[in-house]
């Protein structure tokens, strides 16, 4: 059994895929990779996942320590970053094993079309 957070896992699979699984905590990160970005930044990285879903996805990924949300407060407007922890980045080569595999289905697997 493992533990992560006070929630255990039966297996190491799981604790990961609970972590970072579903359609876009992956696609979160793999946008924060190689900087800090705003809340706006990151919907523009993702038009088509909903407002809702981006705050959600976010909110886990901070709860998990895998991201840090950064707010500066000292001049209006109200300016919100986010950004890998330290335990995030130890996610970087797994998120990029990910992409390539995906550049590697697209240009090998993908149908061709007639």
């Amino acid at each position: 059994m493992h533990t992560f957070n006070g929630k255990e896992y039966p297996c190491c699979a799981s604790l990961t895929m609970s972590v970072i699984g579903g359609k876009w905590k992956t696609v979160i990160l793999f946008h924060l990779i190689n900087r800090t970005l705003r809340y706006n930044e990151l919907r523009k990285e993702m038009p088509t996942v909903t407002e809702r879903t981006l705050s959600l996805q976010l909110k886990k990924l901070e709860e998990d320590g895998i991201i840090e949300r950064k707010v500066y407060t000292s001049k209006p407007p109200l300016k919100v970053e986010y950004s890998l922890t330290e335990l995030g980045e130890t996610l970087i080569p797994l998120l990029k094993s990910i992409a390539n595999w995906g550049d590697y289905v697209v240009t090998n697997h993908s149908q061709q079309e007639q």
